[in-house]
């Protein structure tokens, strides 16, 4: 009588050779594919930063190129206060320095012909625009310290002008003309050595304002 076979337990269990092959893990694959996600996110947070970048500088480009008008406006307004009133100043100074070189029974204060003071009063709203929102930081360095000298000197003649107007009512010229003509030589006589100075110096910043707008 032939033997039964009896299959193996283990034999039963075990799967296909097809099977054992579609189940493998594809490595190759699952690497490629994790590298090239790595890639796209570096790409994406590198197009990101980029991005964030070019409108950061657009907008200081921007803020630099609006606080330059405005600079360039205030500075012809302030030119033409100056220009308005240079050779008044030159007239009259010379005028007060004719009058102080005689002696004091030779004066005669109709030789001095004061048409109001005219003072200069300097525009720096721009200034302390560009100061507060730091505006100035996005502008070319050399244009910043040219725009710092002038302003510098505009607020050293102002406080010349304060100096004179004190001066007016601690002596009125009515009461003591002799005392107030010195004051206003010594005043106008930094003045008419300040305001060419001045002139060129906003003639210069306009020019270069121009340049740095492309105008």
């Amino acid at each position: 009588m032939p033997e039964t076979h009896v299959p193996k337990v283990e034999d039963d269990d075990k799967p296909p050779a097809s099977a054992v092959t579609e189940t493998r893990p594809a490595r190759g694959k699952s690497l490629l594919k994790i590298a090239l996600e790595v890639v796209l996110i570096s790409v994406g947070v590198f197009l990101g930063l980029a991005g964030e970048q070019w409108r950061e500088d657009r907008r200081h480009h921007e803020l630099a190129e609006s606080t330059l008008r405005r600079f360039r406006s205030e500075i012809e307004e302030n030119r033409k206060a100056v220009s308005a009133v240079r050779e008044y100043h030159a007239t009259l100074l010379k005028q007060l320095q004719a009058y102080l070189s005689k002696d004091r029974k030779s004066r005669n204060t109709a030789d001095v012909t004061i048409q109001g003071l005219r003072f200069v009063t300097f525009d720096q709203t721009a200034w302390d625009l560009a100061m507060t929102t730091q505006a100035l930081t996005y502008v070319d360095p050399d244009l910043a310290f040219a725009l710092s000298h002038t302003y510098n000197v505009q607020k050293v003649f102002n406080e010349f002008t304060r100096g004179m107007t004190q001066a007016m009512y601690l002596i009125p010229m009515k009461d003591n003309f002799d005392a107030f003509a010195q004051a206003a030589e010594v005043y106008y006589g930094d003045a008419v050595f300040m305001e060419p100075k001045l002139l060129a110096e906003y003639d210069d910043l306009l020019r270069q304002i121009d340049r740095a707008l492309g105008d």
